[in-house]
């Protein structure tokens, strides 16, 4: 039997991504399209009659009127423009539970005269809402097949995969041309699915609420208030029980090690440095905890459509809400999905403030800072100071891209009104399935990060710190003889008016390559520095001990401009093709984090 290839194609939000990933399991792979940015994502599976199937992964795309690079790659491959990529079948994977707005772009693929199957994803959900859709009557409506596919279960794919085993040629849909799409859409749905009045009138009553103009903005603030306050308080016994667990494991290895400088690169080098960096695990989970309950109910577009007329006034629109919001995991993936954004201005403005929200890689240095020179106590007897502490800190970084997209605005001069389209799906009960497996994601790729990117920096900054080793007669800790002692002196009158030290110079320096290897450099340059041992979780009160609360808020205040990881700069530069626009990133960024830690620094000391 001859092999086959297929492309998965349809809106965004149908689990199209998902059911790529039940299809194709671990046999992926990534690449781009030929001159453009956007990735090329393929695999290939074993059908049961032993048939290869090629399986393309095609961007997200409301139409074939493309707006964004994303949809012009996915329009071009279905009218078969790309000479290289030609799959022989359109698998059009619709939510089942939203077909008024999915089969509009099923219709318009229906009249490109190609090979289709329709798989009518999350039928599960749809059942369990009451909505029943008349399989056969719409296979008859449609002119191709029609199976049922749950992308996030096991098995799920079954009936997709049995059809696209089948022998033979798949056939060409055959319809006549549709000039009313939206009118022929309802006509399908009142002669193939029966949508109870309840399910539409439960979403309406909480819409009524969740978006009102007013109420609808204090729910959501409350909602992000909570979610950090629980950062701090939820997290709290488990990073204890984390800091007791590698306390007690560096006693040991430093009781049972020989002195020398292998025992210094375990308990000094990687016990300190790694140690100091997965204690804040538990409050990196809480904190995707959230957002993925957000996503899973479906309220994330609606506080998008919330904040559409707050974030126009400032230059950007409220499609530009979920890259942000992605941002707050990691800029990479939020600068990646400004791809969506139509407008060029709205796009690039959305890139360059994307580096300003929270990402996760700075919750390590704000809780390491905020568990030293906050105190824990209450705060009018309901919340605690820690957390609000660490909401401002999220705060400043959001109304800070604000100003930086309106003074874009500005110096644009653009007038224009960009309309707002988004997809408002059904409430729904997050799963506990996807929760789980979303926080597993997350944490699986914090602990790939600490086991590669962490741990080479930190035997690095162990190398830089231990060698040359001192003179003979030398006085002082050894580390000011080294290689990262000397360069931590010689930045210091640069910091010094924002109040950091050399140790911190030195900290600043692998944080380039990712932002919470900052907290496992200051941990190894301590623990080097230090007269006699000192294990990971020391740190905080060190700190605490030798720093004054002007240089922990200047600290602060310059991990909420400064620019990310290298890798961010990098993936600006391949989402924008300019090398300016990353020279422009990385100097607005750095020049705020100087004047907002010079200002939070100097301020301090005069009044604390």
């Amino acid at each position: 039997m001859s092999n086959l290839s297929i492309a998965l194609v349809g809106n965004p939000n149908c689990g199209k991504t998902a059911l790529f990933n039940q299809l194709t399991g671990g046999r992926q792979k990534v690449a781009n399209y030929a001159g453009v940015t956007v990735e090329r994502k393929e695999g290939s599976f074993r059908a049961p009659s032993g048939r290869r199937v090629q399986v393309l992964d095609l961007p997200g795309a409301y139409s074939l009127n493309a707006t964004s690079p994303d949809e012009a790659i996915t329009r071009d491959i279905c009218m078969g423009r790309l000479d290289d990529v030609s799959p022989e079948l359109l698998v059009c994977v619709v939510d089942a539970t939203n077909l008024r707005l999915h089969l509009r772009f099923v219709l318009e693929l229906r009249q490109l005269g190609r090979p289709m199957v329709v798989a009518l994803n999350m039928s599960d959900a749809a059942k369990r809402r009451g909505i029943r859709i008349d399989r056969e009557r719409l296979q008859a409506e449609l002119g191709c097949p029609v199976v049922d596919t749950i992308a996030i279960r096991k098995g799920g794919a079954a009936e997709l995969i049995t059809r696209l085993d089948a022998d033979g040629p798949f056939e060409t849909p055959a319809a006549a041309p549709v000039d009313d799409l939206h009118g022929e859409v309802a006509r399908i749905l009142r002669e193939a699915v029966d949508v109870p009045r309840r399910t539409a009138a439960v979403d309406d009553a909480l819409d009524r609420v969740l978006l009102h103009p007013v109420a609808g903005l204090l729910i959501l603030a409350v909602t992000m208030f909570l979610m950090f306050q629980a950062v701090y308080a939820w997290a709290a016994p488990f990073a204890d029980g984390i800091d007791a667990g590698i306390g007690l494991l560096a006693d040991g290895v430093a009781r049972f090690m020989p002195d020398g400088l292998l025992k210094s690169l375990v308990t000094d080098g990687l016990l300190a440095g790694i140690g100091g960096v997965v204690v804040f695990l538990p409050q990196i989970l809480i904190l995707f905890l959230f957002i993925l309950i957000l996503e899973e109910s479906g309220y994330l577009p609606r506080a998008a459509f919330l904040l559409d007329r707050l974030m126009v006034g400032a230059g950007l629109t409220g499609r530009s809400f979920i890259p942000l919001l992605s941002s707050f995991a990691c800029a990479i993936p939020g600068i990646m999905a400004a791809r969506t954004i139509q407008d060029p201005r709205d796009r690039l403005a959305t890139i360059l403030v994307a580096p300003l929200m929270t990402c996760s890689a700075r919750l390590p240095v704000y809780a390491l800072l905020i568990g030293a020179f906050i105190p824990n106590q209450s705060v009018g007897g309901l919340f605690n100071l820690q957390g609000v502490v660490l909401f401002v800190l999220y705060v400043a970084g959001i109304l800070s891209a604000l100003v930086v997209a309106y003074v874009m605005k500005m110096l644009s001069r653009d007038t224009a009104e960009h309309a707002l389209m988004l997809e408002l799906p059904s409430y729904r009960v997050p799963s506990p399935r996807d929760i789980a497996l979303g926080l597993w994601e997350r944490g699986g790729i914090f602990i790939r990060r600490v086991g590669t990117i962490i741990l080479s920096l930190t035997i690095i900054l162990w190398l830089l710190s231990t060698f040359p080793a001192p003179p003979a007669g030398a006085t002082g800790p050894a580390i000011d003889y080294s290689l990262a002692g000397r360069i931590g002196h010689w930045m210091e009158p640069l910091f010094a008016p924002i109040g950091f030290n050399w140790q911190i110079c030195i900290a600043l320096i692998p944080g380039l390559a990712a932002r919470e290897v900052a907290v496992s450099a200051l941990a190894t340059v301590y623990s080097i520095s230090a007269a006699d041992d000192l294990a990971a979780q020391q740190l905080t009160p060190l700190i605490s001990s030798q720093w004054s609360i002007a240089t922990a808020l200047s600290l602060l205040a310059w991990y909420v401009f400064a620019p990310q990881c290298l890798s961010t700069l990098a993936v600006i530069r391949r989402e924008t093709n300019s090398w300016k626009t990353v020279g422009l990133a990385t100097g607005y960024l750095f020049g705020l984090a100087y004047l907002a830690s010079l200002l939070v620094y100097q301020i301090a000391r005069l009044w604390l």
